[in-house]
């Protein structure tokens, strides 16, 4: 949905703990100081906030309705009004802003969350498959990008080099984020000698397991242009979704990528930076392509997920990567992407913009 004068809602702050491989703390406690971070950034009292919402998975916790637990990072007595997605915080970020759509509140808070850790993702992202044919099987998600890798290959539309040059811009760019896991500068041949781990994926085309929490705060138009010097405006928001089955569509694209986009008023035409989230780094590629963006674009200079992957929070971590960019004037227009299941089937797109 594009933005009109009459539904305008920008991010006005936001924090997010740095992505961690094990990290000593709950996912509450890497919540806490990191919405306490967003709201002091908003410039805020939290009892302002008239809406909150929550985007973390409960697999990962290991335990029924542990999302409850992570409301303490939001401070619920005296009681507030909120709710939880099981998905990425982008998603939470989204049900927000729809929130905010109805007028009669003006701030609102959206944070994810995921510790990583504690369990094994290739046991518990099985189960986001199809109960019949295919989480028997216990196909993971490596496996399934490593299917989609080769079609990707011997559709022609990218190369094993191509495939390390986006891993390595990936790191080199992480140089400069200090939440960024992984970073550093790698070498394209060096990356292509090392050896298969799901052929044609070698371990360095596979994000990291992490850790990690970001908080959101969302205000309506004159209480945005109050609180903050440069609002970062959501021109269009938008996500759509393929088709369950992997085997149904084609995995070399992204059908429901391109369709939000659309939705969310992106034609395919400059933006001065696009955060994305591909956790596999062919699928950099798909998405590229899916969303029209034009050759030289400034994709990831946080590194995205390959440098830091705190799942439920990697896709609302890309929105405030391009927010940042817009809030302290090195860009003025951003997409940011959020995905979720396998193969990039769910997609939300958000257009940012300064003033």
């Amino acid at each position: 949905m594009a933005a009109t004068s009459s539904n305008e809602i920008a991010i006005v702050g936001f924090a997010q703990s740095p992505s961690v491989r094990d990290a000593d703390a709950s996912e509450v406690q890497l919540l806490v100081p990191v919405v306490a971070a967003a709201i002091e950034h908003a410039g805020i009292e939290r009892r302002d906030i008239g809406f909150t919402c929550s985007g973390s998975c409960d697999y990962l916790t290991g335990g029924p309705f542990a999302f409850v637990s992570n409301l303490e990072a939001a401070g619920a007595w005296p009681p507030i009004s909120e709710s939880h997605v099981e998905a990425d915080g982008a998603w939470a970020l989204y049900e927000a802003w729809v929130r905010l759509l109805e007028g009669d509140i003006d701030l609102a808070l959206a944070f994810g969350s995921g510790k990583s850790s504690p369990s094994n993702p290739a046991e518990v992202w099985a189960q986001q498959l199809d109960p019949y044919y295919l989480a028997p099987l216990g196909i993971d998600p490596v496996s399934l990008a490593g299917i989609q890798a080769r079609a990707l290959l011997d559709s022609g539309k990218a190369t094993e080099r191509d495939f390390a040059e986006v891993v390595a811009r990936s790191r080199r760019n992480a140089k400069s984020n200090p939440n960024a896991q992984l970073k550093g500068d790698v070498d394209v041949d060096a990356l292509l000698a090392e050896p298969y781990y799901r052929e044609p994926l070698r371990r360095h085309d596979l994000p990291p397991i992490s850790d990690g929490a970001v908080a959101v705060i969302l205000a309506r138009g004159d209480k945005a242009r109050a609180i903050c010097s440069r609002p970062v405006w959501i021109r269009g928001i938008d996500h759509r979704i393929d088709a369950h089955q992997p085997g149904m569509r084609d995995i070399t694209t992204s059908s429901s990528a391109t369709l939000a986009a659309r939705k969310a008023g992106y034609d395919g035409g400059p933006v001065d930076v696009a955060e994305v989230s591909t956790p596999f780094s062919p699928q950099e590629i798909v998405l590229r392509e899916a969303l029209g963006l034009p050759a030289g674009t400034n994709v990831n200079p946080s590194g995205g997920a390959l440098a830091g992957n705190p799942i439920m929070a990697e896709g609302l971590i890309r929105i405030v990567e391009a927010a940042a960019r817009i809030m302290d004037g090195s860009a003025n227009r951003a997409l940011a992407h959020a995905t979720s299941g396998q193969l990039l089937q769910q997609n939300l797109v958000c257009v940012l913009e300064g003033e």
